[in-house]
């Protein structure tokens, strides 16, 4: 079951007006939820990131926090699966086809629930491939903004070469992937760029620093040049729905060794401790994961 407009439905019976701005601009923002345990993650964070998405495009917020909480509680309360992930979908509404804003029209609002599937096992064990490309995309990436196309085409690249992801390169420095964020391994520290308007800023990406942080492993903020990329000794990705993957060829070339390394195995094993902890909600006392 979906939610649009007030009203839940079967996704085959939903419908958009063809003058919603989000079909005729790309007018609108999205946030994507995990759930874990039929318990959204760190809820708040993402209703923190989702109104920061909604100030950038100039869009009042149509629901306070705590309507929220309750509306996508009903939304995972009406679909199968103890995990599973939130597409939120909010769009400047339904007007006569002009660039300015129009006064006084409702947003269209939009969530449906997929399962949350983890990354494949197969992956984890050998790694994953990776191409790199400028990043072209526009200055407000930090806007959670479903004008997509931008990305759409970056992540074709890599799929064109059966690559997972495309990572971005920006003045000769790192910013993202087209679909996640990504981070450096040199020397055994973990490197991370700086959360910027030219990248978005993960949730992941948060509890990757936190991990790191609560279990003494060395890592640094910091812009990551282009070289460091290509000399690094590992790449990891990561999203809510990749959760930490380890990317060992990039641009056809290995990664290290060109197999997953112990910053990978350290913190691929901490987020599962996590996730089983803090992610589903059964956090034993003592525990120090974070």
């Amino acid at each position: 079951m979906i939610y649009l407009n007030g009203k839940f439905m079967p996704i085959e019976e939903a419908c958009v007006p063809v003058l919603d701005r989000g079909f005729i601009f790309g007018d609108g923002i999205y946030e994507v939820i995990p759930v874990y345990s039929r318990k959204p993650f760190r809820l708040a964070e993402h209703l923190n990131r989702l109104q920061h998405s909604l100030d950038g495009i100039r869009l009042q917020n149509p629901f306070h926090d705590t309507d929220w909480k309750n509306l996508l509680e009903q939304v995972i309360a009406k679909n199968e699966g103890e995990d599973q992930y939130l597409y939120l979908h909010i769009t400047r509404g339904v007007a006569k086809r002009d660039h300015a804003f129009p006064a006084n029209v409702p947003p269209t609002i939009f969530i449906m629930s997929n399962p949350l599937l983890p990354p494949p096992a197969e992956l984890l064990v050998s790694g994953a491939s990776a191409i790199t490309a400028i990043d072209n995309r526009w200055i407000r990436c930090d806007v959670k903004a479903i004008s997509l196309l931008p990305n759409v085409l970056l992540r074709q690249l890599a799929v064109d070469v059966h690559a997972i992801e495309t990572i971005l390169i920006r003045d000769g420095f790192l910013t993202e992937g087209a679909a996640s964020n990504i981070f450096v391994v040199k020397d055994n520290v973990l490197l991370a760029p700086p959360k910027s308007h030219l990248m978005l800023p993960g949730i992941t990406y948060d509890v990757i620093l936190e991990l790191a942080a609560a279990n003494q492993i060395a890592h640094e903020v910091r812009e990551i040049s282009e070289a460091e990329i290509r000399a690094a000794d590992e790449i990891l990705l990561t999203s809510s729905t990749k959760e930490i993957m380890p990317i060992t060829s990039l641009d056809n070339k290995s990664v290290g060794n060109g197999k997953p390394g112990a910053m990978f195995t350290q913190l691929h094993t901490l987020y599962q401790q996590y996730k089983a902890t803090h992610m589903r909600g059964n956090v034993p006392v003592g525990t120090a994961y974070l």
